[in-house]
């Protein structure tokens, strides 16, 4: 069992030559059992949105990120230009649907899969699997999820579930390395 400490460690060594080895992650992700001692000073929330918590920005090869997810709070359904993610759950339980990608303009968007991923749960998607959202489910407890992108990306599309149309979004984070940002008068938002 590694520790928190350990898993960035780990995650930046395998980073600092390979190619991304989605098994060799998805193993290291699941070997971290959550110990919130460990991680606390990431998970900041707020109660209108989730919020994205840098962590690590690996070389610029990678973002570790920590989400915080209020009760009943979800992501849009969306791509990861071109990027590989992974997920796992610190504390809670989050839902993730994916979507296959839209065949034609102004139709729903059609449900691949439904799968709910409780604490340790490690999930992985990109963007040949096709979309997806995660969700907090629940009305009342909130959830902490550990998110790492490779390589980092600062847009994303969204999609509206109901008519597939493509929105692109730039992505920002809410705090780095357990501080807070304040954007207050930033155009930049990174």
């Amino acid at each position: 069992m590694v520790s928190f400490v350990q898993l960035v460690v780990q995650i930046r060594e395998i980073f600092e030559h390979k190619m991304v080895d989605v098994d060799e992650v998805m193993k290291l992700m699941g070997s971290y059992k959550s110990d919130i001692n460990e991680w606390r000073r990431f998970a900041i929330f707020d109660m209108n949105k989730y919020t994205r918590n840098l962590v690590d920005i690996g070389n610029g090869k990678y973002n570790l990120m920590i989400l915080c997810w209020g009760p009943g709070m979800a992501s849009s359904v969306h791509d990861h230009t071109d990027a590989h993610c992974f997920v796992k759950i610190l504390d809670g339980e989050l839902t993730e649907t994916k979507y296959d990608w839209p065949k034609k303009k102004h139709t729903p968007l059609e449900t691949i899969e439904n799968k709910t991923y409780g604490l340790n749960g490690v999930s992985y998607m990109n963007d040949e699997l096709g979309l997806h959202r995660m969700e907090n489910q629940s009305h009342s407890n909130g959830a902490v999820s550990l998110h790492l992108y490779i390589p980092p990306y600062s847009t994303c599309n969204a999609f509206d579930e109901r008519t597939g149309k493509k929105t692109k979004c730039t992505v920002t984070f809410y705090s780095k390395y357990g501080e807070k940002i304040d954007y207050h008068g930033s155009k930049e938002g990174k």
